[in-house]
């Protein structure tokens, strides 16, 4: 099934959960914020959201600079 993460279409296996894309892109090991269909995800739903087709995601990781 495919999903867009910050405007780019990605394929997934059905039953992906969020946590399971974060781990597929990499992200796992920052802070980032997830919007999904528009609305903030807090962090504590990640391991439980399951993504359908044609869910779309902003994605942001913060990245600390001085």
């Amino acid at each position: 099934m495919e999903v867009c993460v910050n405007g780019k279409p990605i394929a997934i296996p059905a039953g992906c959960t969020l946590s399971m894309l974060i781990q597929q892109l990499s992200l796992g090991g920052g802070k980032i914020a997830v919007e999904l269909n528009q609305d903030i995800v807090p962090r504590s739903q990640y391991d439980e959201l399951q993504l359908k087709e044609g869910d779309q995601l902003e994605i942001v990781q913060a990245i600390g600079g001085g």
